[in-house]
């Protein structure tokens, strides 16, 4: 496995860690509560939501697929599910089906930048690095704060031969985690200069 493929398994694999199943900033109204059975019988795609959420935490991934396809038929427009579903897509390695999630959970929520990260990270695992690049700027915009993006933004322009930007990402990502071992290996690998 050469660098850049283990780099981005380990991006894919922080994407997928519990920090990112629930996309809080989604929903109206968060609800960590794992419902009852009884709740989830009838028509609350909600319910089904947060139901998938607690099977894809506890690692049934086919069970939380099936939750998240039922709150997206029953809500088309439920961003949080269609979100989840993409991960759990991603997870499986079925990246164009975690792709037109996010892409769906992107037009829904237009200032998030969860589902443009889903997304990149997809599109690199298909190799479509022009269009990660893309999602990835869009993404440090809705969310500048955030290092993870900034890393897999210099993952994506090292990978297209830019290592200005990638350099600069890297850098922008080790001032937001001085200790992010990715970000500082990362601005190694494409001649960046400490400060």
């Amino acid at each position: 496995m050469g660098p850049r493929t283990s780099a981005l398994a380990a991006l894919v694999a922080i994407a997928l860690c519990g920090c990112s199943i629930n996309l809080g900033s989604l929903s109206p109204e968060p609800n960590n509560e794992v419902p009852p059975k009884a709740a989830v019988a009838g028509n609350d795609a909600r319910a089904y939501t947060t139901h998938g959420e607690a099977l894809a935490r506890s690692g049934k991934t086919e069970e939380a697929l099936a939750e998240f396809d039922k709150a997206i038929a029953l809500d088309p427009h439920n961003a949080q599910a269609l979100y989840n579903r993409g991960l759990l897509y991603q997870g499986e390695k079925q990246h164009q089906l975690a792709i037109d999630d996010f892409t769906a959970a992107n037009g829904l929520t237009p200032q998030q930048a969860e589902p443009l990260l889903g997304r990149a990270l997809s599109y690199l695992a298909l190799e479509k690095i022009k269009e990660a690049a893309a999602d990835l700027d869009e993404a440090v915009q809705a969310d500048p704060q955030n290092a993870q993006i900034w890393i897999t933004r210099g993952l994506a322009y090292e990978r297209l031969g830019d290592k200005t930007k990638a350099a600069s990402s890297y850098s922008r990502a080790i001032d937001l985690r001085p200790k992010d071992e990715a970000a500082r290996t990362g601005f190694a690998r494409v001649g960046g200069k400490a400060g």
